[in-house]
């Protein structure tokens, strides 16, 4: 998996930069009510997404695990980030009117943390307020081009996102489905020679790097035409679900 505090210096380049901000945050704000005053957005990365929902007239507060992504995510927003952790949020019980996390879920480790980041999520949200998260995320990146067929063989980790499965989590907290959107990844179309990058780096988390199948794929990679040309954007999927308003 990705060190995220390594990570930090080159991600908002590498993952659609501002385009992509832009498209995330749009797609967030629409699925929240018109009353939602105070938002948390968990896992806020570098705060390229965070400050753009702030501009959208709330009041955002970011958190994030990892020092770097929190250092860089306060020089956006300065006072507005904490250092913390998703699956135990240092927040008060209903804080907020809404909750994000954007390109959280699937990297965790199994459903059992993935349901405690949900309750977490659920736990800081105030009554009649609406939880955002995207989900199957690794899907959106299969676009169905030359690049997948080669990834093809490649063992993929049972998605801890499928909407599905988020469903389930949020219905254990008494959240119900409430919404959707879908958005582009602006910029994040790959090609043939970034996608060798991303496997020698560990971007894909069954395939060790250095090993002999990194190695096969790459080389069926770097046979492939157009090797600086992207292929299609991938289009990410939100999912949005309300907490029981008291009474």
């Amino acid at each position: 998996m990705l060190d995220y505090g390594k990570e930090a210096d080159r991600y908002d380049a590498s993952r659609g930069g501002e385009p992509r901000a832009d498209a995330a945050a749009a797609a967030v704000v629409g699925l929240l009510p018109p009353d939602a005053r105070t938002l948390l957005d968990v896992a806020c990365g570098t705060g390229l997404v965070t400050r753009r929902l702030a501009g959208a007239g709330l009041r955002v507060t970011g958190v994030d695990s990892a020092h770097n992504m929190a250092r860089m995510a306060s020089g956006r927003l300065p006072g507005a980030i904490v250092l913390g952790d998703s699956r135990r949020l240092p927040f008060p019980d209903a804080s907020f009117d809404a909750v994000c996390t954007v390109w959280l879920l699937h990297l965790l480790s199994g459903a059992e943390e993935a349901a405690a980041v949900v309750a977490e999520c659920a736990r800081v949200l105030r009554p009649g307020g609406v939880f955002v998260t995207t989900v199957d995320k690794a899907t959106a990146h299969d676009v169905g081009s030359d690049i997948d067929a080669v990834l093809s063989p490649r063992p993929i980790r049972p998605a801890v996102d499928r909407a599905q499965a988020v469903e389930a989590y949020a219905a254990a907290q008494g959240l119900t489905p409430a919404g959707g959107a879908r958005f582009r990844g602006h910029g994040q179309g790959r090609t043939p020679r970034s996608t060798v990058d991303d496997l020698h780096r560990g971007w894909f988390t069954r395939i060790p790097p250095d090993g002999p199948l990194a190695a096969r794929l790459a080389e069926g990679l770097a046979a492939l035409p157009d090797q600086e040309v992207p292929r299609p954007d991938p289009r990410f999927t939100l999912k949005s679900f309300r907490s029981l308003p008291v009474g």
